[in-house]
């Protein structure tokens, strides 16, 4: 299985066909920088925004010859490279961009553990960004990486379908905001914060699901629902691992700083620092009350259970002397030839005699079960 499985989830297969554990790995014994592109991955498509406080530029479709030429100390330019389709596009980039090769394997062989490499006039971040599927039914988990210069900053993501930034496109368009009178340091955070924020829509559509889970695990429990759960519960870990790294990585660039990003830049990533403790903590309560959700799962299976027991406990007890009368009076024993052998069976109302005596009988156990009130509880079963 490709590394590009790893990270979609919900698909149209069973739960036990998808695995926590897949992962792209270079061969055994490879040199450093080895990169191994997916069969799956699709071709790269660049895209650039450069702007400062009065200039705006939006072009599609460059060429990596054409990134380089569009380097101006004068703008502020982002490429946005969505795509790892194409090993020969990949590595005229990093030529273009001067990137190294420990860089270049961490960008393509997805995914990596979220992280922030000093390479003295870049910095590289490696994030996981979370997008909601459609109709809530799961989410993409996707490795993006940036790679901060002076006057620049280069995205890489793993397919061009989909992202966060839109909304980071169209501050930098109207220019709204600080951004464009900011430098590349600040379009790091807003871009960094943007993925960061992504997590929400997904961890309020879990929410959703949970309430939904505790209704049917309360209602109507049946194995599908143990199944959600454990789905729901494995779901939540692989978000945890995607953004317990990342509250890592920007404390340590809080803590340690960088010369590339500014002073009064560095306070706004303290605001993605507690956003990732934020979620977090929603994640770790959502894991909770999944777990929670199977010990009253299991309660109320075995309650079910413990309420079917009692209604055929009680069935089981009214037909108990009824059976022993209607045994007793099964034995083959000759009344004519001794007094004492069933002389009840010459009444000429025996029969009904007997009969009215075992519904007499169920009657009475009836009343009493009743007035114990064990006959009002199953009544509920359904």
């Amino acid at each position: 299985m490709s590394a590009k499985s790893f990270r979609l989830f919900h698909r149209e297969q069973s739960p036990s066909a998808q695995s926590l554990f897949n992962y792209a790995y270079n061969q055994p014994g490879s040199p450093p920088g080895t990169i191994t592109i997916s069969s799956q991955a699709q071709t790269p498509e660049i895209t650039l925004i450069d702007y400062n406080q009065n200039q705006y530029e939006y072009l599609t479709n460059l060429t990596p010859d054409q990134c380089g030429i569009h380097l101006d100390p004068e703008l502020i330019s982002w490429f946005d490279i969505a795509g790892l389709g194409d090993k020969s596009i990949i590595q005229q980039l990093a030529q273009v961009f001067n990137l190294h090769s420990l860089v270049l394997e961490n960008v393509v062989n997805v995914p990596q553990r979220p992280k922030i490499e000093d390479y003295q006039e870049q910095l590289v971040i490696i994030t996981q960004m979370a997008n909601l599927k459609p109709n809530a039914a799961g989410f993409w988990l996707e490795q993006v990486s940036f790679v901060l210069g002076k006057n620049y900053v280069l995205t890489v993501q793993e397919e061009p379908e989909r992202d966060c930034f839109e909304a980071i496109r169209d501050r930098l368009k109207r220019d709204r905001g600080i951004i464009r009178k900011q430098n590349s340091d600040y379009l790091t955070y807003a871009l960094w914060d943007a993925i960061i924020d992504g997590y929400f829509p997904v961890l309020e559509a879990y929410g959703e699901k949970i309430e939904l889970l505790e209704d049917e695990v309360i209602g109507q429990p049946n194995d599908r629902t143990l199944t959600k759960i454990y789905q729901i519960r494995r779901e939540l870990l692989i978000l945890r691992r995607g953004i317990w790294s990342q509250r890592d990585a920007i404390n340590t660039l809080i803590r340690d700083g960088h010369p590339l990003i500014d002073e009064r830049v560095l306070i706004y990533f303290k605001d993605c620092y507690d956003h990732t403790v934020q979620i977090i903590d929603t994640i770790e309560t959502y894991r909770e009350l999944a777990s929670g959700l199977m010990d009253v799962y299991l309660s109320a299976v075995n309650n079910k259970m413990n309420e079917v027991m009692k209604l055929l406990t009680v069935i089981s007890s009214i037909f108990i002397p009824l059976t022993f009368i209607a045994g007793l009076y099964g034995m083959n024993f000759n009344p004519d030839v001794s007094p004492w052998n069933m002389p009840e069976l010459n009444w000429y109302w025996g029969y009904p005699f007997c009969l009215g005596f075992m519904l007499a009988i169920a009657l009475v156990l009836i009343i009493y079960f009743w007035r114990r009130g064990w006959l009002r509880n199953t009544s509920t079963i359904q």
